[in-house]
């Protein structure tokens, strides 16, 4: 007789499928996690809650990479809704990254409608909306209409999809029929205002990335305007509901309250006021133990904390949570006291890696800092060293920066950090000059040199670094892949004006130019970094976007490959590595039949690129009809690999585009 788990690996083999990938080797998955990626599924955000964002798949390699073409392009059903009604106003961007299970796409739209494809022609199967648009509140906190995942839950018969809307509803629906399933909440859904500690405006409080299911548990965070004029600010709580019923099973306080542990980092009794410190970026969870890992983002505000002395848990924090109970199992504060809008923004990878011998089930955090923070998953202790270090002092009166900031001895950064005359753009020795002039109006320092009345230059900025496009895992190898830009930001303090708030100050940042309309740092300004998580030494570094795209660059006859200062994001397989782009937005404009400023999108110079894994080396260019906005999936159905990924948003169509041989 010939074993299952051959003839499992033998029908794979014949799929394009890699047997590699099982319940040992995709970090926290359950066998039936491990076991849809082998069949070519994409059940959950990132593949898996480990967020590898990686597959086995291996029919797309280096020998046929170049054959790529456009398979079908699907177009969002938001378009015909804002056609309908353009008091709607524009989306952001179109950053809907789609699950793939059973041979049907199932994605959001950033409007917060939810559509079933079918995966190998693009055909729409269902669309349900909710109608999130008509509750008269105009546009969604933060970014405004957006939205990045939903959540696929199954148990025997029962399938149902999960999504977190704008304006706080949680949503499930039966996923063969795209109507809400009845027995959870009130006709399948629920307000994710009520029951939090403070009463909450629904134009500060949202939700964009999906939630996790784990162990039969929802678990939710949310997205949270920061803005100055709201006191006291929406909290940041995360929840977890049960995937059958609704019921509210636990509440997580990311500002610790009352008697909890942590209050005391809470001066003058601030918890009582302070909000935030919620999770905005994609979670991940562990399956076997049982373990959510929350990326904690800044307490209020996000740049000046003079009325919330003390290093205030759990803001920019990594916290490991039991999913059953919501108990805290261990946390780790990535930055202490923040003052730079430093929050974690992605999913913590789950990745298993061998140190001196000693195989460890760990987690790691890519951060703006462009830092890789390093844990034991289990137990929270750090795989490397990392030290308290003495950072400056603040010069705003009523601030007081934190002493020190934990700094990994291990890997080293993968990103510049700190503005100094030789991290500034030097095409030219002139070109470095006129750089060196525009740095000098503002004030410079190391990474975590506070902000200032003046204005302080602030590298990696506010966006990254890594951003909330975080990094991805190749679990055969533990290496890990992680996008970052050099986009700098300057941060000014403030006295506010009477309408922005009652704070002693606030901060406003803004995106400095460079020269002659380049950047304003060296590059490469846009790039991947291949790092070996068993030693934490980094691979390679490799230029993501082609330089030429800028005007200045190609005026000057530079061919050179100095990327893009655009988000990435990396995408890996059995066999390669698949990278996307995203474009740029110009300044703020008013949009007809809106009385408020828009960021515009713009594509630019769009492009997929396959890469070797172990090298950095090119295999193949693919052009685009539009940049990606979000990240990219992979999946097999009716026998051909399909990549997909979004575009679009704003003024641009919002779709989704499959790419295969």
């Amino acid at each position: 007789m010939i074993p299952r788990t051959l003839t499992i690996c033998i029908a794979a083999a014949l799929l394009g499928v890699s047997c590699a990938a099982n319940a040992q080797t995709i970090p926290g998955a359950l066998p039936e996690s491990a076991h849809a990626l082998t069949q070519g599924e994409w059940p959950a955000y990132a593949g898996t809650y480990a967020a590898s964002h990686y597959s086995p798949l291996m029919q797309i390699d280096a020998s046929n990479a170049k054959s790529l073409h456009v398979a079908w392009r699907w177009k969002s059903p938001d378009m015909s809704v804002r056609a309908a009604n353009p008091t709607i106003g524009p989306s952001f961007a179109n950053e809907s990254t789609p699950l793939m299970v059973g041979g049907v796409l199932y994605t959001p739209t950033s409007l917060s409608q939810v559509a079933a494809i079918d995966a190998v022609t693009g055909e729409t199967k269902w669309v349900y909306d909710p109608k999130i648009y008509e509750n008269g509140l105009g546009m969604p906190a933060n970014l405004g209409w957006l939205h990045r995942g939903v959540a696929y839950w199954r148990n025997g018969d029962d399938e149902r999809i999960v999504m977190l809307t704008a304006f706080a509803q949680l949503i499930v629906l039966d996923a063969k029929t795209g109507k809400p399933a009845a027995s959870f909440g009130r006709d399948g859904r629920i307000d994710l205002v009520e029951g939090l500690g403070r009463p909450v405006d629904r134009n500060y409080y949202t939700m964009t990335s999906p939630p996790v299911i784990v162990r039969g548990v929802i678990v939710v965070g949310s997205s949270v305007f920061d803005w100055w004029a709201k006191r006291p600010s929406p909290p940041g709580d995360v929840r977890g509901f049960d995937i059958n019923s609704g019921r509210l099973l636990w509440t997580f306080h990311t500002v610790a309250q009352g008697e909890e542990a942590g209050t005391e980092t809470w001066e003058n009794d601030s918890w009582k006021e302070m909000g935030n410190a919620n999770v905005w970026a994609p979670m991940s969870a562990d399956e076997e133990l049982g373990y959510v890992y929350l990326p904690v983002s800044t307490p209020t505000n996000d740049y000046f904390g003079g009325q919330r002395p003390g290093d205030g848990l759990f803001g920019e924090s990594l916290v490991c949570l039991d999913v059953a109970t919501g108990k805290k199992v261990w946390h780790y504060q990535l930055v202490h006291h923040g003052l730079w809008d430093y929050d974690p923004p992605a999913a913590p990878n789950l990745i298993d890696i061998t140190v001196d011998g000693k195989r460890i089930k760990a987690v790691a955090q890519v951060t703006k800092q462009a830092y890789v923070y390093a844990f034991d998953r289990v137990t929270g202790k750090p795989i490397w060293p990392i030290e308290e270090q003495a950072v400056p002092a603040s010069s705003v009166p009523g601030e007081r920066a934190s002493k020190t900031q934990p700094v990994p001895s291990k890997p080293a950064p993968f990103d510049l950090q700190g503005a100094r005359d030789e991290d500034l753009i030097a095409l030219t020795p002139q070109i470095h000059k006129e750089a060196i002039e525009i740095a000098s109006a503002y004030d410079r320092g190391g990474l975590f040199t506070p902000p200032s009345e003046r204005g302080t230059i602030q590298v990696p900025g506010n966006a990254g670094g890594a951003s909330w496009s975080g990094a991805a895992i190749d679990p055969e190898t533990s290496t890990l892949y992680v996008g970052t830009y050099r986009l700098p930001t300057v941060v000014k303090i403030q006295k506010p004006e009477s309408w922005q708030g009652t704070y002693d100050f606030i901060g406003l940042p803004s995106y400095p130019a460079g020269p002659r309309g380049l950047p304003l740092l060296k590059p490469p300004f846009g790039s991947i970094v291949a790092i070996d998580m068993n030693t934490g030494e980094h691979r390679w570094r490799i230029p993501v976007g082609r330089s030429i795209a800028i005007p200045p660059v190609l005026a000057l006859g530079i061919r050179e490959q100095l990327g893009l200062p655009f988000r990435n994001w990396a995408l890996l397989t059995k066999t390669v590595m698949i990278v996307v782009q995203t474009g740029y937005y110009s300044a703020p404009r008013f949009v007809p039949g809106l009385n408020l400023p828009v960021r515009v999108l713009h594509d630019l110079d769009p492009h997929l690129w396959v890469y070797d894994k172990a090298s950095g080396e090119m295999l193949a260019e693919m052009e685009l009809p539009a940049n990606a906005t979000g990240a990219p999936m992979t999946y097999l159905a009716g026998g051909r690999q399909f990549i997909v990924f979004p575009v679009g948003g704003g003024t641009l169509a919002e779709e989704l585009i499959a790419v295969s041989l």
